[in-house]
This record gives structure tokens, sequence and C-alpha cells, in this order.
């Protein structure tokens, strides 16, 4: 019998988290309800869940704040979060995106946009099943194993920024449009914007540490992954002489 995903909502309103709660149970899916940080953290430490449907505005710890500690958290890092919220202006979504989350659904929505986020974002985050060995330069990732190294030292990176950079490595000095970056890594069944694909692009940067200028943004077009960084303008080279 196949496995049905645990879903954890944290979100204070009843009426809401029954809502989602009934249509994820009728769609193939085990949700449970916390309805504060204190209780989502009980139920992470019991079991890890799936995914996690996270409200913005809760009682106590912010969803912000939550989403940065379980982020923090090493046996938590890899759950992927779905931030919930009446809050969508743009600098809201950049601050979710950047405390961790993986998309960010604005209220009120519909429950089939809802449904679909959470399969894409289950799909994305489903490991690898291919035994491919990817090297560029000192740059290496094994699917099998979803490990990256960069000269011969561990790298750390979430689950996205993993796919992410399995894509670029896959299709190495090719430029790719954030609408195309967002069908092949998020998959094209779901809306995103395409600002999430720069949120990640700099956490992505940021796990590869020393090999991060492999990661070229191609002014107007979208980003593109080298063995052979561009080198600093003339002007910045003989700054540091």
């Amino acid at each position: 019998m196949k496995k049905r995903p645990r879903i954890l909502i944290v979100e204070d309103e009843p009426a809401i988290a029954e809502l989602v709660a009934v249509n994820l149970r009728h769609n193939g899916f085990t949700p449970i309800w916390a309805e504060d940080g204190d209780a989502a953290q009980r139920e992470l430490d019991t079991l890890l869940p799936d995914a996690i449907l996270l409200d913005w505005m809760l009682p106590g710890q912010s969803g912000l704040q939550l989403a940065r500690k379980w982020r923090q958290d090493a046996r938590s890092k890899g759950v992927p979060i779905l931030m919930l919220t009446a809050r969508g202006d743009e600098p809201d979504k950049v601050a979710g995106l950047d405390a961790g989350a993986d998309d960010y659904i604005t209220k009120p929505f519909s429950t089939q946009e809802l449904l679909a986020r959470i399969r894409a974002v289950l799909r994305r985050h489903t490991p690898e099943q291919a035994s491919e060995r990817i090297a560029i330069g000192a740059l290496e990732l094994d699917a099998a194993t979803h490990r990256v190294s960069h000269a011969g030292q561990p790298l750390k990176l979430g689950p996205t920024e993993f796919k992410l950079l399995h894509y670029l490595m896959k299709h190495a000095e090719r430029v790719h449009s954030r609408t195309q970056l967002l069908d092949r890594v998020w998959g094209d069944h779901v809306v995103i914007e395409e600002r999430t694909v720069d949120v990640h692009i700099k956490r992505l940067r940021e796990a590869l540490g020393a090999a991060s200028t492999m990661v070229e943004t191609v002014r107007g077009t979208g980003y593109r992954l080298t063995a052979a960084p561009a080198p600093a303008p003339a002007s910045a080279a003989l700054a540091k002489e």
C-alpha cells in the first residue's frame, strides 16, 4: 500500500486548519494539525512530516522565526516548508523565502492550487534515483548519495539547491532563463514567482563557497554554470596589486 505523505499544518485558526486538513485527507495525504510553534515542535520531535504548511502569523513564535529555526536544525532542515499567509507584498514574500520557505502561498487561496503546490514541492524533494555522478572542474555531485564536494571538501546544500545545481551541472555552459529553471527544477504544473529562482541561486552560491563564481548571472537572460568563471575586470585586478 502506497504511503500517504504526512503534512504538518501549523495554523492557529481552526476553521482554516480544518478546511485544509479535509482537502488533504480527501486527496491522499495525512494531515496533522498544530496550532502554534510549541505544538508543531512536539510533532517534529515525534516524527518528521513530509512537508510543512506554515502560517506566518502565529501566537508566540512567528512562522518566519519557526522557518529559520527548523532550517538551522540538522534533523528538520530538509523538510519542505510552504509559507501560508495573508501577507502578499513582495518584501514579505522575499522575507519568507529567505527564512527558508520553499514556496509562498497567499491567502485567500484555492484548494486546487494549494494541492498542486504541495505535490510540486514533494516531487522536487524526492531523492534522485539515478546513480549519476557529475564533475565539472573541482566541483563534484553524486546524485545517488546526494553529496556535493568542491576540491575534495564536502558541501551542505538544501534539497532545492541540490536539484538546482544538479540541473545546472547537467547542462553546464548553457544559459537558462528563470522561467526555464522554474519549469525544469520546480515543475511546470504550478505557478511560482520568478523571484524564487533568485533566492535559491543566492542560497546555492552561499553553500558553494569558493565555487560560487561558477554560477554566473547573465544579465537580462538568466543563469549558467561554467567551469571557467569570467575573469575580474582589469580595473579590479589593478586595485588588488
